[in-house]
């Protein structure tokens, strides 16, 4: 039988923590985490409430590390001002040609905002 190596488990429980207050910090609801992750809400609700946890081997603990990626990204070029980065993907953005919160419910929407951020990053 398998079983996680306990470095995984710590990786899966530390994501988990993560994502649970990116989406406190930035006001999101169950549903739109559940959207990022590919989640149900109640699967999330659960993560929230320290009941479950994401899987190091699943596209959701992928997810959750974009997630993060484009947090830290934001924190930095926005000089930690969580509202600033929550009106940012928020706000219409023409290079992007609309508002950056609908792209977050793909992965490849994901990566490219993760992508775009960076790029302006490097600018800085």
């Amino acid at each position: 039988m398998a079983t996680l190596a306990p470095e995984a488990a710590d990786r899966g429980a530390v994501l988990t923590a993560a994502v649970a207050r990116i989406a406190d910090l930035w006001q999101w609801n169950n549903g739109r985490l559940g959207q990022v992750l590919g989640l149900s809400p109640a699967t999330v609700s659960r993560l929230r409430h320290g009941q479950a946890r994401l899987d190091p081997a699943s596209k959701s603990f992928e997810a959750g590390q974009f997630l993060l990626r484009l947090f830290r990204s934001l924190d930095a070029l926005l000089g930690s001002d969580d509202d600033a980065a929550r009106r940012w993907l928020e706000a219409d953005n023409l290079d992007l040609g609309g508002k950056p919160i609908d792209q977050v419910g793909t992965m490849r929407g994901l990566m490219g905002l993760c992508d775009y951020v960076d790029a302006w990053r490097a600018r800085v």
